[in-house]
């Protein structure tokens, strides 16, 4: 038997994205666009939230940063949070706290993915552009693989 339910509101629809993850006011916004019936009623149910401390974009680069740093490099992460419409001060931010354990997030990355030096040019570039493709600066790539093939 089905139970006929209310659709939810907007602000019921805000909330459950919540729920399942921090999101920024400009991710709910383009989320949401296709519920708002009425002119203005998204960027009023937005607000109260806002005001409630529902949305944080603090806990939004926390969350990020948490849930991406042990794999990304500083550029990726910097990426994703422009994505998110986040204010670029907090970018910046997160991208200076991020520049400071670069080299150890790589080194951790490339050990789990590859743990041995490269044998030729060609598996030196393979690591290279994987660790590039990770988001990782050059200068930082060039440290951790020539450090693996100096480490052996």
């Amino acid at each position: 038997m089905a139970l006929n339910r209310p659709p939810l509101s907007l602000k019921g629809r805000a909330l459950r994205l919540l729920g399942a993850r921090e999101h920024s006011r400009a991710e709910l916004e383009r989320k949401l666009q296709p519920y708002e019936e009425e002119t203005g009623s998204l960027a009023r149910a937005l607000d109260e939230l806002q005001a409630k401390g529902f949305i944080s974009e603090q806990r939004v680069v926390e969350s990020v940063l948490h849930r991406r740093s042990a794999k990304l490099g500083t550029q990726r992460i910097r990426q994703e949070l422009q994505n998110k419409g986040l204010a670029p001060e907090a970018v910046a931010d997160a991208v200076e706290q991020l520049r400071a354990t670069e080299l150890e997030r790589a080194h951790a990355v490339w050990r789990k993915k590859f743990g041995a030096p490269p044998v030729d040019a060609a598996e030196r570039g393979k690591q290279m552009r994987f660790l590039a493709s990770r988001g990782f600066g050059g200068e930082v790539i060039r440290k951790v693989v020539a450090g693996a093939a100096d480490a052996q």
